[in-house]
């Protein structure tokens, strides 16, 4: 104890000492958080972060680097740089509120960016209306172990078209198969088994595909129900099915398929087996990517002996754009690795089928159905060239009886709203440093309607109608003539050859020392000289910002626009420190009464003992 108390007044002195230490080191931050020496133009400045400016004003800050014109913008308003001459990181976001739309408003937002910090904001507002019309395409699976179940489905049109009424009352389906690549080593290449695959067990079956559309969308579905019974089963030698290739063009082959502008869109894949994916058919020989295109000729896929199994990206990308729900309906045995696919496909779903039956099928096309309507859910994507310079982060606001989801809402009700706020920021420029226009989609995933955002991002400085950011950083000699300084005197209508009196601007007024002996008279103007305690200007270097003392840990208290030994402050104090005030206001108690009677005591002299 006795320890403790002896080193008391020791630790209060380290303690006060590390506060003090503390606090200038905070104070010396927030003062420069824009300034650094490397700072050398508009556009550096404004990279240090958005609340940094730069003043453009000719006259700032005389003879100081150029690094001296980026600070805060009260800093620089403090200096003597009015607003105008000051370009800052605005952001601007504007609305074009007079597009329509029944589900996605708006329909188009511009914002104005700068880099390093500079970010917007904005909120885009999806609502679910209550029935939609349906487009519902059957994707199957005809390779030869699907033969029981291709048989169950032949009589799911009319059924499945009674459960939807409740829902819609406007579906319409659509039919396409397939098996797999049609080369070596995913089907045999024997000349038997070409044209008959099934050839060695004595039974007639179609060639393998890769896709082949079969009856685009209608409404009929008698006609849906004649298609469904007459087709066969085709045959492949391995495993894997390439479903994710025929879901593509089935996505992108719009015309082809059929698919309603206005409906909402389901693509229904239904296999027992895997699928191949991205560089699977290198075992073929075929290295070319996907290009994401619609390859059909005759209805068949031309693509698939060209071109490898697409990404998971570019499929997920794709039924993106073309607003399509997936349903994949597997056997029980392939659930799980069908589990991992959907969870990189946005506005997909997974239905397990023991067998392939009528009543199944239709439960899990209604259940899916209304589960994916009740997920509203927004990806948001940028040009591919600045994908890299921007960032977006996105906040659900969910209707009640919702719950939020990462960047959806589940158990949305037909007639609710989800908001989404999301917030856009620039990274960096473009190599080339300049301004760029860049195109960001927030589309609603299975929505037919989207908000474009077009995005301005400005690299470059502005400076005013004249454009001239330097201000004084030209050369100080901008003027001379072969060697020979010339100024314009306000005394004299002509230019005067001032080489006989060359250091007679760099004077002030009443004054024999050039520059106020801090800085050297180079062309006729003061270059000021720097320091370690502050920054030395002015025309004749005769400012700075350390010589007036310090108040409550500021310049002058804080009360002074520019600091020279002979500024007076602000109008309305006075003293070394500008701490005083000349008014008696604060002297004056609630009666007028000032506090100047010596025989009275209080803080405005309002007790008076022996009054």
């Amino acid at each position: 104890m006795t320890s403790w108390q002896r080193s008391r007044p020791l630790r209060v002195l380290l303690l006060c000492c590390v506060a003090f230490v503390v606090c200038a080191a905070a104070s010396s931050g927030g003062a420069r958080a824009c300034w650094s020496s490397s700072v050398t133009s508009c556009a550096d400045c404004l990279q240090r972060g958005p609340q940094c400016a730069w003043s453009f004003q000719e006259d700032y800050l005389h003879g100081t680097e150029q690094s001296h014109r980026c600070d805060l913008p009260d800093n620089l308003r403090r200096r003597g740089c009015r607003p105008e001459f000051m370009e800052r990181s605005d952001v601007k976001v504007e609305v074009d509120a007079t597009l329509n739309s029944t589900q996605v408003s708006p329909r188009e937002i511009s914002i104005t960016l700068r880099p390093a910090g500079s970010e917007a904001s904005f909120v885009v507002a999806v609502k679910q209306l209550e029935r939609y019309p349906v487009d519902l395409y059957y994707l199957v699976d005809v390779s030869a172990s699907m033969q029981e179940n291709l048989d169950h489905l032949k009589t799911v049109g009319v059924a499945l078209s009674l459960r939807m009424t409740q829902h819609t009352s406007d579906l319409w389906l659509g039919f396409g198969s397939f098996v797999d690549k049609p080369v070596s080593p995913f089907i045999s290449v024997h000349p038997s088994k070409i044209d008959n695959p099934c050839s060695e067990y004595q039974i007639r079956c179609r060639p393998a595909h890769g896709f082949h559309h079969v009856l685009s969308m209608t409404g009929n579905i008698s006609e849906f129900t004649r298609v469904m019974k007459r087709q066969r089963i085709s045959a492949n030698v391995d495993t894997p099915e390439g479903g994710l290739d025929a879901m593509l063009q089935a996505a992108v082959c719009q015309r082809a398929v059929g698919w309603r502008p206005e409906a909402k869109r389901l693509l229904l894949l239904m296999t027992d087996q895997p699928s191949h994916l991205a560089l699977d058919s290198r075992l073929a020989g075929i290295v070319t990517p996907h290009d994401g295109r619609c390859h059909l000729d005759s209805n068949v896929y031309t693509g698939s002996t060209k071109m490898d199994h697409p990404s998971l990206g570019l499929l997920s990308e794709k039924l993106l754009e073309n607003h399509i729900y997936s349903i994949f309906a597997v056997e029980k045995m392939q659930y799980q690795w069908y589990e991992e696919l959907v969870k990189l496909l946005p506005g997909s779903i997974l239905g397990k089928l023991g067998l392939f039956q009528a009543p199944n099928l239709i439960d899990l096309v209604v259940d899916a159905y209304k589960k994916l309507l009740s997920e509203v859910a927004v990806s948001v994507s940028v040009e591919d060239k600045a994908v890299s310079r921007y960032w977006v982060s996105v906040s659900p606001i969910c209707p009640r009886g919702s719950t939020a989801k990462d960047q959806s809402c589940s158990g949305v009700q037909p007639g609710q709203t989800v908001y989404f706020n999301i917030t856009v920021g620039q990274r960096s420029c473009p190599d080339d440093g300049e301004d760029e226009d860049v195109r960001m989609l927030v589309h609603p995933v299975g929505y037919n309607e989207s908000t474009v955002i077009s995005i301005r991002s400005k690299c470059q400085c502005k400076c005013g109608p004249t454009g001239r950011c330097g201000g004084n950083d030209l050369s100080p000699c901008r003027g001379s003539h072969h060697g020979v300084s010339q100024e314009q005197r306000p005394d004299h209508g002509h230019m005067k050859d001032s080489s006989s009196e060359p250091n007679r601007s760099c004077k002030a007024d009443g004054s024999n020392v050039n520059c106020s002996g801090r800085g050297v008279c180079e062309c006729g103007k003061c270059v000021c000289e720097q320091s370690r305690l502050g920054v030395v200007y002015g025309k004749y270097c005769e400012m700075d910002d350390f010589s007036c003392p310090y108040e409550k840990g500021q310049l002058c208290g804080g009360k002074v626009e520019k600091h020279s030994t002979s500024f007076p402050g602000e109008v309305g104090w006075t003293g070394d420190s500008c701490s005083c005030p000349t008014s008696e206001t604060s002297c004056q108690s609630a009666d007028g009464l000032l506090c100047s009677d010596p025989k009275r005591s209080g803080d405005f002299c309002e007790r008076c003992p022996t009054c």
